[in-house]
């Protein structure tokens, strides 16, 4: 689009931005019920672990939040996605008993999990209590895998437990998350093989960002050149066509960039369209989010979780909620809004992920993304006229 055309965009955009948020209509809704965890991963956002957590929320707690949404009828359960989350859900001895509670009121509902507790009866159990997506970590080959995630012995495990999955039909979706950084990124391609060998069809692809443990193990976050190697990778996979590879919700990459690997614009709906349970009954925004007291909108101990989604939640509302003198000032703003919350700085005031830091400013990479659109379409129209 030329100059003009793109001006409009991002005004209409921006407006769209402004409607989304007054809404703030529930349809994500993430369940972090436990913050115990049998792995120790290097970038783990949450610090979870071998604990005992003696404030974690029971089941009966669960389940009020669940008809709390349900009766206040401002949503049917049906549109309320719930995204179950950790440390490790699957150590939870009652995750089953609780998911056939929130199936059996019409909530859809999907877990995000490392894998290593799947098996047989696990995935009868996901089926009998109508899962519909899971996602699954795989961050490299066997050794670095098990690096990584600081558990001997485990990957095996993990590929047979994604197998029984993709072989369960009641299992609409079966996704695998890598979270790419210094030790991993050239392994992309090697992994890619081996889940196409799989019969996987839905890869997820997104950066360590600096927050949790990888906030002190910044020997394994990307730098500008990482970045563009992870764009390029996403880009060429996506082109070939053989399986849905996408970029996760992690950050706005730049004006053009976004649009070349993203279906939609940048949006970070945390709070927005997203609320969360913390394992101690916090209620929040994104586990991913730094739980800072003041960000904290009240505990479904004592609060009604309907009363505070609608009444509360009013910085994450706005929309300089992450913003400062330069974010404002750039020709991006409308499209960026200071990137993603979890990994805005509260108390520098800016965001610790920025395109325009990472790639210095240096957008040669959307040239390259276009000629690898143009490569291929070449490739197949020679194809066709073979």
């Amino acid at each position: 689009m030329n100059t003009e055309e793109f001006e409009k965009y991002k005004n209409d955009f921006y407006e769209y931005r402004k409607q989304l948020f007054k809404g703030h209509v529930l349809n994500s809704l993430f369940f972090e019920v436990t913050l115990r965890c049998n792995a120790r991963c290097e970038h783990c956002g949450s610090n979870c672990g071998d604990i005992i957590q003696k404030d974690e929320i029971t089941k009966d707690e669960i389940f009020k939040v669940l008809e709390d949404i349900r009766n206040a009828g401002l949503y049917d359960p049906k549109t309320v996605m719930l995204n179950i989350t950790g440390g490790e859900p699957l150590v939870r001895k009652d995750l089953f008993e609780i998911m056939a509670y929130a199936d059996s009121l019409g909530f859809p509902w999907g877990i995000t999990t490392n894998g290593i507790l799947i098996d047989e009866k696990v995935v009868k159990n996901m089926a009998k209590t109508h899962m519909y997506s899971v996602s699954v970590s795989i961050d490299g080959l066997r050794e670095t895998h098990e690096k990584f995630r600081r558990v001997k012995n485990c990957y095996d495990k993990i590929l047979k437990g994604i197998e029984l999955m993709l072989k369960e039909p009641e299992i609409k979706v079966v996704q695998v998350t890598t979270c790419v950084n210094k030790k991993n990124i050239d392994e992309l391609e090697d992994i890619y093989q081996m889940l196409l060998k799989m019969g996987l069809k839905e890869w997820r692809v997104i950066e360590v960002d600096p927050i949790g443990r990888a906030f002190n193990n910044t020997d394994i976050l990307l730098d500008g050149d990482g970045y563009k190697r992870m764009v390029r990778f996403i880009k060429e996979k996506q082109l070939e066509g053989k399986m849905n590879v996408t970029y996760g919700c992690g950050h706005y990459l730049g004006n053009g960039v976004d649009y070349d690997i993203r279906k939609k614009p940048f949006i970070c709906y945390t709070g927005v369209n997203v609320g969360c349970i913390l394992s101690n009954g916090d209620i929040f925004v994104c586990p991913d989010v730094k739980r800072r007291p003041e960000l904290i909108q009240g505990n479904i101990r004592k609060d009604n979780f309907m009363e505070v989604w609608e009444k509360k939640f009013k910085l994450f509302r706005k929309m300089t909620r992450t913003c400062n003198s330069t974010c404002k000032k750039c020709s991006e703003w409308k499209l960026c809004g200071g990137d993603a919350f979890h990994t805005w700085d509260f108390d520098e005031n800016k965001p610790l992920v920025c395109p325009k830091v990472l790639f210095k400013e240096d957008y040669r990479i959307q040239k390259e993304l276009q000629d690898l659109k143009k490569k291929r379409s070449r490739k197949k129209t020679g194809n066709n006229k073979k």
